[in-house]
Order: structure tokens, then C-alpha cells, then sequence
């Protein structure tokens, strides 16, 4: 318990001795760099349908209601069906891609976002029954996503935990997310 006081301590110390520091005044160009914030989530679904999806995030906050930023994806994904013969199918994905994102807070505990996303996808399908076994290798493709979400933004320590409700609306054939609503959680530090 110590050891958390102490390093949640160096955190808020540390953040508070960068808060202290700054650039010597310009015309106004520039990066306001204590605007930047740096996240990402962190997704997860079991059962017939897995996925798995680390997704680290920079981001930059131009106001109190408006904030963008970019990131990369590295998503696992596989899809279990289960028929009434006896046989089975089962589809494994792998992605990595590129993000952008733009979120709303119309309140500050609340977000709105919009993510376009391009994905590299590769994966297999295995189908196999009584008598039969077959593995397919499946081409792999560059494949677009829109996530659009909802959600919370509950601030904690030097950043705020994110937790939302997501669903890509163009639902590619492919596309890593599946054909329903998925949650993801993450951590931005410097909201």
C-alpha cells in the first residue's frame, strides 16, 4: 500500500512540477503543449465471439468541449459458430491499423466520438465436422471502420478513466468489431 501512496504521490508531483514550467510567451503559434493527453482502451469481449483490442491514443484538447487525436490498433478477434450437425466453424483475425478520432463533451463527465479507422486484417478459417477437417487461409486486406461512441469520462489522479459504448457503422465484411455494441475501456493522462 505504501509503495502505491508513493508512486501516486511522484505522479501528482511530477504533474504538478510540469504544470509549473513554461514556454516563454510567443505571438500565439504553437502547440499548446499542456493540452496534449495521452490514452488509449483497452477492449474486451468473450464467448462465441472474442475480441480482444489494445489501442494506444495521442490526442489534444483545443477546449472544454472539443478534443481530437490519432492512434494505432492491434485487435485479435475470432468467431465460434456451432451447427446442428455437429460441425463447427471457427475464424480467427488478426489487425493492425491507424486511427483518427474527434470527441464532443457536451458535459465534462460525458464524451461523444467519432473514430474512421483503416485496418490491416489477416487471419484463417478452420471449419470441421464428423469426418472432416479444412483450414483456410484467408487474403489478407485492408478493411475501413467508423465507430461511432458514447460514453464517461471520470476524472482520476492526473487523467481520467474512459469507459464506452462503441459500434462500427459500416460493417465491412471482415471489419474487426462484429455486427453489435462493444465496450471499451482506457486511461488518458493530461485530460
Amino acid at each position: 500500500m505504501k509503495n502505491y501512496l508513493l508512486i501516486a504521490l511522484l505522479m501528482i508531483g511530477t504533474t504538478y512540477g510540469f504544470a509549473q514550467y513554461s514556454e516563454p510567451e510567443t505571438d500565439g503559434g504553437g502547440l499548446d503543449k499542456s493540452k496534449l493527453f495521452v490514452g488509449g482502451n483497452f477492449g474486451i469481449n468473450f464467448g462465441n465471439y472474442t475480441l480482444i483490442n489494445v489501442s494506444p491514443q495521442l490526442g489534444y484538447r483545443f477546449n472544454k468541449y472539443f478534443a481530437a487525436g490519432a492512434g494505432v490498433n492491434f485487435i485479435y478477434s475470432s468467431l465460434r459458430t456451432d451447427y446442428s450437425d455437429g460441425s463447427r466453424e471457427r475464424y480467427n483475425q488478426g489487425v493492425a491499423g491507424l486511427n483518427i478520432f474527434g470527441r464532443v463533451y457536451p458535459i465534462p463527465e460525458i464524451l461523444l466520438q467519432v473514430q474512421p479507422e483503416l485496418n490491416y486484417t489477416w487471419g484463417k478459417l478452420k471449419e470441421s465436422g464428423v469426418n472432416y477437417s479444412n483450414t483456410y487461409k484467408l487474403e489478407s486486406k485492408f478493411i475501413p471502420s467508423l465507430l461511432l461512441g458514447a460514453g464517461g469520462a471520470l476524472p482520476a489522479g492526473p487523467g481520467a478513466f474512459i469507459v464506452m459504448a462503441q459500434y462500427d457503422i459500416l460493417q465491412q465484411d471482415r471489419n474487426p468489431y462484429g455486427d453489435k455494441i462493444f465496450f471499451s475501456f482506457g486511461y488518458n493522462i493530461g485530460f
